[in-house]
């Protein structure tokens, strides 16, 4: 029982990501990306833009740009383009890696990977899909931006959801323990009741029993 209460609780502290399903949507879940990156580590940039119509051709061009902390101005770090992704500034040089969509010009998931991360890359990065529909009778333009705000740490830090994760498997293990000791507790006194009352019926049985006259 101990084993897989640890075993839900860690599966829980998994979970840090809530998913959030548009309605009229299958097969696509917009997930808000981490923002706290540990230095000389890696770490996922997330960008997902579902479409609504998914029977609705089209293609994607998916921009990165980063604007770092107490600047002003962002600028232009990736482009992805139908299995083309190109590095477009050299502090990224070799250290930005498409994990978007593959192998279909309609991107819907625009991610990057960022190794080695560095304290040089805390900062703000704006993610744009430049998305177009090819509808029966025109093409529709449709510009998506998201932003996320990155913080590079020396150490990560424990979420609440895992700390509270942690606190709620020691209480149960605690109330666990008291239950078991209550439970033999109780058992023992019965036995203990048991013992005390066949032995007070053997004490008032008629010691003239087996005793025979010939």
């Amino acid at each position: 029982i101990l084993k897989l209460l640890t075993h839900s609780f860690k599966s829980i502290e998994r979970r840090r990501i809530v998913f959030k399903l548009p309605q009229c949507q299958t097969g696509c879940a917009e997930v808000d990306s981490m923002t706290e990156a540990v230095a000389g580590k890696g770490f996922l940039l997330g960008c997902i833009s579902c479409k609504r119509r998914e029977e609705v051709p089209g293609s994607a061009i998916v921009d990165w740009h980063y604007k770092a902390a107490g600047s002003e101005e962002f600028i232009h770090i990736f482009q992805y383009e139908y299995n083309n992704p190109i590095i477009l500034h050299e502090n990224f040089e070799g250290r930005l890696e498409w994990k978007g969509t593959m192998g279909t010009k309609d991107a819907q998931i625009g991610s990057v990977f960022i190794h080695n991360v560095t304290y040089n890359d805390t900062g703000t990065y704006l993610c744009t899909f430049h998305r177009t529909l090819y509808l029966p009778l025109n093409e529709e333009h449709v510009v998506i931006s998201k932003e996320v705000e990155l913080t590079v740490v020396e150490n990560a830090n424990p979420e609440l959801t895992a700390v509270i994760s942690e606190i709620m498997m020691y209480v149960l293990i605690a109330v666990l323990q008291l239950w078991m000791i209550g439970v033999l507790i109780y058992c023992y006194r019965k036995i203990y009741a048991e013992n005390e009352a066949r032995e007070a019926r053997k004490a008032l049985k008629d010691p003239c029993d087996g005793i025979y006259l010939e």
